[in-house]
C-alpha cells in the first residue's frame, strides 16, 4: 500500500496532489505537462520532497523537509521510457546489476523466471546496442524486477517503441502484475494501456487531481465527446474463422471483434469510443451492425448544445456512454429507466490492444 501527499512548486508548475495504490496496477493518467513523472520521481526519491508525504507499507519515505530516504535505501524500481541499460554491460550483467543493492535476504524473486517471463534467456550475451528497443526495454523491466522492489513505477515505459513492440510488452506488463505480485505505479497518456492494464486509474490534471476510480468509471467522463470511452469486461468466445471476428461475451450481449483473438476463455476489456456508439429503443433488425447490447437509459444530462451523453447501465452490469444528438433523444422520448439497444460497429473497436 502507498499513500502519497504532494504539495510543492517545480518552477512555474505547482502539484498539489495525493492519492493512494495497492495491490495490481495503479495508472497516472493525463496529458503531457499534468505531472505524473514529478510524481514518480517524487515516490522514487529523485526529487526531494519539500512540503508532503510518502508512506510505503506503512514506512514513512519522505515527510516534508523532515525526513528524505535516499532511492537506494527505498527498495522501489523504476523503468523509464528509455531503457536506460549500461553499454558496457552484457544483457545478463544488466540484469544482475538489479540485485547489487539488494540484501541477499531480501532476494525473492528469482533470476530464472523473470528471465523466462520476459522471454529474454537468448539475449544474456548480448550488448545493448545489438538489441531492438522492446529487447532493451524487456531487459530493463527485468533489471528492476531483479531488484525485488517492493513497489515498481513505470514511467511511460512503451512511449517511445512503435505500435507492434508496444502490443508485444502489454502482456508481459499483466504476466508481471499477475505472477510476480509487485504493486506497480504505472504512468501513461494512452487510454488503451491503461484501460488493460489498471485496476485504477488517477487522473491528472495541470498538477490536480480531476478524477480517479476504476477506468470505467473514469473513462466515461469527458468534456470533449471524442474523449469520452466506456470499457466493456468480458471474455473471449471461440472465433468465427469463416468470418474472422471473435465474440466478447458479457451479460448484456456480445461484442464482436475483428480478427481471430485468443485464447479462448480469456478475460479482456474492450474500449469503446461514445461516439461510435447509437441507441435505440426495439431490437434492430436488417442492419450491419453485429454488437447488440441491452440496457436501461441512467441518466441524461440537462444542457444545451446540439449533442449529448447517455449514460446506459448495460444489463448484468456495466455502463455503456452513448453520444448523441439532442434531437435523437426528442424524437426517440428517451428518459431514465426506459429499455435501449446500444448498438458497436465492429469495425469501430480497435481488437489489437486486448
Amino acid at each position: 500500500m502507498i499513500d502519497v501527499e504532494i504539495h510543492q512548486r517545480f518552477g512555474d508548475f505547482l502539484l498539489e496532489m495525493g492519492f493512494s495504490g495497492g495491490s495490481g496496477i495503479t495508472a497516472l493518467f493525463g496529458p503531457s505537462g499534468s505531472g505524473k513523472s514529478s510524481v514518480i520521481k517524487v515516490i522514487a526519491g529523485l526529487t526531494r520532497l519539500r512540503a508532503g508525504r510518502v508512506v510505503l507499507d506503512g514506512v514513512v519515505l519522505a515527510d516534508g523537509e523532515r525526513r528524505h530516504t535516499p532511492p537506494y535505501r527505498r527498495r522501489i524500481g523504476v523503468v523509464f521510457q528509455e531503457a536506460r541499460l549500461f553499454p558496457h554491460l552484457s544483457v545478463g550483467a544488466n540484469l544482475r546489476y538489479g540485485r547489487l543493492f539488494t540484501p541477499k535476504v531480501e532476494r525473492r524473486i528469482a533470476e530464472g523466471p523473470v528471465i523466462d517471463t520476459l522471454g529474454i534467456g537468448h539475449l544474456l550475451d548480448r550488448h545493448p546496442a545489438t538489441l531492438s528497443g522492446g529487447e532493451q526495454q524487456r531487459v530493463a523491466i527485468g533489471r528492476a524486477l531483479l531488484a525485488s522492489p517492493r513497489l515498481l513505477l513505470m514511467d511511460e515505459p512503451l512511449a517511445s517503441l512503435d505500435a507492434a513492440r508496444r502490443l508485444e510488452i502489454l502482456p508481459l506488463i499483466e504476466t508481471l502484475r499477475d505472477e510476480f505480485g509487485i504493486p506497480i505505479i504505472y504512468v501513461s497518456h494512452a487510454v488503451e494501456e491503461v484501460a488493460r492494464l489498471a485496476g485504477k486509474v488517477v487522473v491528472l490534471e495541470a498538477g490536480k487531481v480531476a478524477r480517479e476510480g476504476v477506468p470505467a468509471d473514469v473513462f466515461r467522463v469527458a468534456t470533449d465527446r471524442f474523449e469520452i470511452m466506456s470499457v466493456l469486461d468480458g471474455r473471449l468466445g471461440m472465433p468465427d474463422h469463416a468470418f474472422q471476428l471473435t465474440p466478447v461475451e458479457t451479460p448484456a450481449g456480445r461484442v464482436w471483434l475483428n480478427g481471430a483473438v485468443v485464447p479462448a476463455g480469456r478475460e479482456v476489456r474492450v474500449m469503446v469510443h461514445a461516439t461510435d456508439v447509437a441507441l435505440a429503443v426495439r431490437r434492430p433488425e436488417g442492419i450491419t451492425i453485429r454488437t447488440v447490447l441491452s440496457g436501461v437509459v441512467a441518466n441524461i444530462p440537462d444542457g444545451q448544445g446540439p449533442n449529448v451523453t447517455v449514460d446506459v447501465a448495460l444489463d448484468g452490469g456495466g455502463r455503456l456512454a452513448a453520444a448523441v444528438t439532442r434531437a435523437a433523444v426528442a424524437d426517440l422520448g428517451l428518459v431514465p429507466g426506459q429499455s435501449v439497444f446500444a448498438l458497436v460497429k465492429s469495425v469501430a473497436l480497435d481488437e489489437r490492444p486486448v
